[in-house]
């Protein structure tokens, strides 16, 4: 849908340049966020490969198990049907970890690993080893909608991709973001979680 969308944006854009005889401005436009756009990626490759490192050494170490157990009660209230000690638990909590410090391309590998363990617990279900969770195949179950829900709202402490961009166009204060970014992220979270304890209540009545 999305590519769509893009690609409607592109064209119109395209047709109306040529309407009005500005297609020289679109052509230097596209050359020069080209540039721009490979500066930034530049730019970012060096604090996303140290924040994913950082992570990895973080979770290599123990440290992500360790923080694991002091999220016990929040991550037992958030999905209370996956066993505390399933492997599925250590990648939810290094997402959420990354996610609060606001690493999103560090958390990205660990959500997906998260999915992978939950569609292994669901595949257990199915196999006859009963789990708890109930899932008819090709469905999401509660646990996986309610991390990708929690996942995407993601409470964030330090938006550090957020300041490196504002950093890299010029910003005179790039950290100012941080105050907002706490407040929205904070109730976003909040809906999140309502909105998820009370579809999770919903469907089991």
């Amino acid at each position: 849908m999305l590519d769509i969308l893009w690609g409607m944006m592109l064209l119109i854009g395209i047709l109306y340049g040529a309407a009005t005889g500005n297609m020289s401005k679109i052509t230097d436009a596209a050359l020069s966020s080209a540039k721009e756009a490979v500066s930034l990626c530049i730019a970012m490759a060096g604090i996303v490969a140290m924040w994913v490192g950082v992570m990895e050494i973080a979770r290599a170490s123990g440290l992500v198990e360790r923080m694991t157990k002091a999220m016990k009660p929040l991550l037992r209230f958030l999905f209370p049907k996956i066993p505390m000690e399933h492997k599925a638990m250590e990648f939810i909590s290094a997402n959420m970890i990354a996610n609060f410090l606001g690493l999103g391309w560090a958390a990205t590998p660990f959500g997906l690993k998260a999915m992978e363990e939950l569609g292994n617990l669901e595949d257990d279900r199915r196999q006859g080893r009963a789990l708890g969770i109930v899932r008819k195949k090709g469905i999401a179950s509660n646990e996986m909608c309610t991390f990708l829900i929690l996942n995407i709202s993601s409470l964030q402490l330090i938006p550090v991709n957020i300041i490196a961009y504002r950093s890299q166009y010029g910003s005179v204060n790039p950290t100012a973001i941080v105050g907002p970014g706490i407040v929205a992220t904070a109730v976003s979270t909040i809906v999140a979680v309502i909105f998820c304890k009370f579809m999770n209540y919903k469907k089991s009545s």
